[in-house]
């Protein structure tokens, strides 16, 4: 059943509103802005006056003499002037438009990746992607023309119509009819309008979203041979996309459709009329040309307003979608002052009675009750079943969650006391599935410390048994190694992290099955890089391997959240307990 449109409600304008957020930026470039608004009052000035540079051609150009030279000479400047005030408006606000947008772009980026690890986990970056492209150019064009065009037909209808009162009062009582029912269609499509453009641009970001998850597993998708699967899938993202964008572009276009015909409609039936008052002598031919050229320079700026309007409308939904996440607000926040760290920094962890629980798993602890000290450079390794709870004490440790009870210190600090950024420069850490740029080697390797020489980077290479195939590259160090390192085996990609984590030097090192990757020459090769790099280091380590819990100060055994057993190798395969149970099916050949 369709909607019956009504008139706009306070909280459609509200939404409208959305678009003022863009103010500010546009404030930071005020002489580009200043620059387009004198340009565009030039054009506009140079658009009201050719109707009567036409009235005096039509009225002195045919009477020969100078008079005709006049005329057309008059008619000739108005038409540069207009020409080249037009052309600085477009420049000037075109130009405005990519500047806003870029910075509205970098302050929308800047904010999604301070924003925490929580937030991220529950929005797919697929949607964030998409309104950091297709939102923002909505946004592009509503400054870079949508805006432009706005003011000018205001300012062009509202001078139109004074002219035309001026030209002739009769006639444009009459031409006045037509606003309201121009104005009519508008008013009532737009609040459908609206609503079908948001759902719209929604959709758009569920294609795209599809597509960069399915991009980012292809090699997933080739090896289960899913290439028609997942083009269906996507088609039919398009296929809703297509058709959720033609209700909208059916709308728009039979709004904008009624309100041409009605403003155009007005101005021939007040032809008729000024017609008959030239053929009665009322009025010169000339006039008549002034007031037609009037009637349709105003006519035309209405029906532009109408598609802006629907313009407008679009953007304002996808600005309202930029507006929510700006409007996040990230979980993990800086104090208003922080406490320094310590220097140099000792190093020791402190988890007491912590208790977490992931967002999407609120009836499931992740942990409970958690307890740990580790001393200053000693290597604790956390051996458990999976979910467990050993990757939530590294989270927990780079404090991209906080506790929902209990406290965790370094040093005897509270982390929600330090600032988020300078605990983590102290903190390295190897993953399981390492993040690789699509750079080149030296530059993922120095991402660990941005300052570091080419040689830094090399020794870091070279002590973790990368330096020799990174050399074979073609380029070497220089090589790019592809989106997410795809042009290394995982063994190369895991040496690249660690070497990474060599480079950066901290005095805090997580592993979280830093050797899983790795044949059994290569480990222990990175092996030995890893004992060099543990020494004198807190360390914890989530491990499978024998080689790396065996070489550990101590072991603790987690499950289900908490500790259920620590000590030696030894001493936990004589409790014969989870360890032990553990070691005989995964340690033990």
């Amino acid at each position: 059943m369709t909607e019956t449109p009504t008139a706009p409600s306070p909280r459609k304008l509200q939404k409208l509103g959305s678009l003022k957020t863009l103010w500010p930026f546009v404030r930071r470039h005020a002489g580009l802005f200043s620059a387009w608004l004198v340009a565009l009052a030039v054009s506009s000035t140079a658009t009201l006056s050719l109707p009567m540079a036409v009235k005096q051609m039509i009225d002195h150009g045919f009477s020969g003499g100078g008079e005709i030279n006049r005329a057309f000479m008059l008619l000739f400047i108005v038409a540069v002037v207009l020409a080249l005030a037009t052309a600085a408006r477009f420049f000037f606000v075109s130009l405005l438009g990519e500047k806003v947008v870029a910075d509205l772009r970098a302050k929308l980026y800047a904010h999604l990746i301070g924003l925490d690890a929580g937030f991220h986990d529950r929005t797919r970056s697929g949607e964030l992607v998409s309104r950091l492209t297709a939102d923002s150019e909505l946004l592009r064009s509503v400054i870079g023309s949508t805006m432009s065009v706005a003011l000018r037909s205001s300012v062009t209808v509202v001078g139109a119509m004074v002219m035309l009162f001026v030209t002739s009062p009769r006639l444009a009582v009459y031409s006045l009819i037509g606003i309201p029912l121009a104005v009519l269609p508008i008013v009532l499509g737009a609040r459908q309008l609206q609503k079908i453009s948001r759902a719209s641009q929604d959709r758009v970001a569920d294609a795209n979203a599809l597509a960069a998850e399915t991009l980012g597993a292809v090699r997933t998708v080739q090896a289960h041979a899913r290439e028609p699967y997942e083009r269906g899938r996507f088609e039919a993202a398009l296929a809703v996309s297509v058709a959720t964008a033609k209700r909208r572009i059916r709308t728009q276009s039979f709004v904008t459709a009624i309100a041409i015909v009605l403003v155009f409609g007005a101005i021939v039936a007040v032809l008729w009329s000024g017609a008959h008052d030239v053929v009665d002598g009322r009025m010169s031919a000339g006039t008549l040309g002034q007031f037609v050229l009037y009637a349709l320079i105003g006519g035309g700026s209405v029906g532009a307003l109408a598609e802006v309007w629907n313009e407008l409308q679009r953007a304002s939904g996808g600005m309202g979608r930029i507006g929510e996440l700006l409007a996040e607000t990230p979980q993990i926040t800086t104090p208003a002052q922080p406490t320094p760290l310590p220097a140099p920094i000792r190093g020791e962890i402190r988890f007491e009675h912590v208790s977490f629980h992931y967002p999407q798993r609120p009836d499931h602890p992740a942990l409970d009750d958690f307890s740990l000290t580790v001393a200053p450079g000693e290597t604790v390794a956390l051996v458990g079943p999976s979910g467990a709870g050993k990757s939530t004490v590294l989270s927990l440790l780079l404090r991209f969650h906080d506790p929902d009870s209990g406290s965790l210190r370094l040093d005897g600090i509270d982390l929600r006391q330090l600032d988020p950024a300078q605990l983590r420069q102290n903190i390295a850490l190897v993953p399981q599935q390492p993040a690789l740029f699509a750079a080149s080697a030296a530059d993922n390797i120095r991402y660990g410390r941005l300052e570091a020489s080419d040689e830094e980077v090399r020794a870091a290479a070279r002590s973790a048994e990368a330096d020799d195939f990174l050399m074979q590259l073609p380029e070497g160090y220089a090589s790019d190694l592809g989106e997410r390192g795809a042009r290394l085996s995982g063994g190369q990609q895991q040496r690249v992290a660690i070497a990474r984590a060599l480079l950066k030097d901290a005095p805090v090192l997580l592993l979280d099955e830093a050797t899983s990757a790795l044949d059994a020459q290569s480990e222990r090769a990175v092996q030995q890089a890893l004992e060099r790099l543990m020494a004198g280091r807190t360390t914890l380590v989530i491990a499978h391997r024998l080689a790396t819990v065996l070489k550990a100060d101590r072991i603790v055994v987690m499950d289900h959240g908490r500790i259920v057993a620590q000590g030696t190798h030894a001493e936990l395969l004589a409790q014969d307990g989870l360890y032990a149970e553990l070691a005989r099916l995964q340690f033990i050949d």
